[in-house]
């Protein structure tokens, strides 16, 4: 059986960097990310997907859609950072 790489600590702090994670985990990493952050009182969240090709951002953006808790989100508007989505959330899921 192959070893596992430890887990990744990541902080809760409402900004998420994807840049250490894989497409394939996000699935889990994006909800569980938003319910510690609810659990923290975070309801501004900055997600940083990067800029390349797209489709991290398309992905994040496909899992907001289906989450409860996601109010709105766009792509960030700085000059520096149209690699990050912000996104505002609630607790209260039926919106």
């Amino acid at each position: 059986m192959p070893d596992e790489p430890n887990p990744i600590e990541v902080p809760i702090n409402g900004v998420l960097d994807l840049h250490t994670f894989r497409p394939n985990e996000l699935g889990e990493l994006l909800p569980e990310y938003i319910e510690a952050c609810l659990e923290k009182e975070i309801t501004s969240l900055r997600i940083i997907h990067g800029k390349g090709t797209g489709a991290l951002r398309r992905g994040v953006h496909a899992l907001l859609d289906r989450n409860p808790h996601v109010v709105s989100y766009g792509l960030a508007t700085d000059k520096s950072s149209w690699g990050a989505t912000l996104v505002e959330i609630k607790r209260d899921a039926n919106k």
